[in-house]
């Protein structure tokens, strides 16, 4: 499908594949466009080959990147189709309930940013995300230059309603 061996980059290529589906309309105006990850598994693309693919598509104008959300379909202001529950929303609530089961126990360390990124095939401001939402709910503390922990459970927040 990639000539990897031409004169066309990459990301050229693949920017190119991802046109087309829009230009047919299988993606629509503001829906995300693949993810860095995606488009790594998809084509075998390196990070940086995959970040400059959403570059190509916004100096072409038919997407649009919102910082910390994703690149969609179209030009901004357009609306954006209705989103499922963010990425690192998903993995907070995984950890969590990691943590509620007691797979990881307090003051034992989460997994760390890195094995977050693998485990999921996210970006690190994604892991990074759902660290700060596990923080932020009081699932998890940091202590600087040692990791992020399970806090004690007088600290997590209730249980959803059943």
């Amino acid at each position: 499908m990639l000539d990897r061996d031409g004169p066309v980059p990459i990301y050229k290529q693949v920017a190119e594949l991802i046109r087309a589906r829009i230009e047919s309309g299988e993606l629509k105006p503001g829906e995300p466009v693949p993810s860095e990850a995606q488009l790594e598994a998809d084509y075998e693309i390196a990070r940086t080959t995959a970040r400059r693919v959403a570059r190509e598509l916004r100096e072409q104008g038919v997407a649009y990147t919102i910082q910390g959300e994703g690149t969609f379909v179209g030009e901004p202001g357009i609306p954006r189709a209705p989103r499922k529950t963010p990425l690192y929303q998903k993995i907070a609530e995984e950890i969590a309930a990691r943590i509620r089961r007691g797979d990881i126990a307090p003051n034992r360390p989460i997994p760390s940013e890195k094995a977050l990124m693998k485990e999921y095939g996210v970006a690190k401001v994604t892991a990074r995300q759902a660290v700060a939402h596990l923080r932020e709910q009081g699932w998890a503390f940091t202590v600087p230059y040692r990791g992020t922990y399970v806090s004690a459970k007088d600290k997590w927040p209730p249980s959803p309603p059943r």
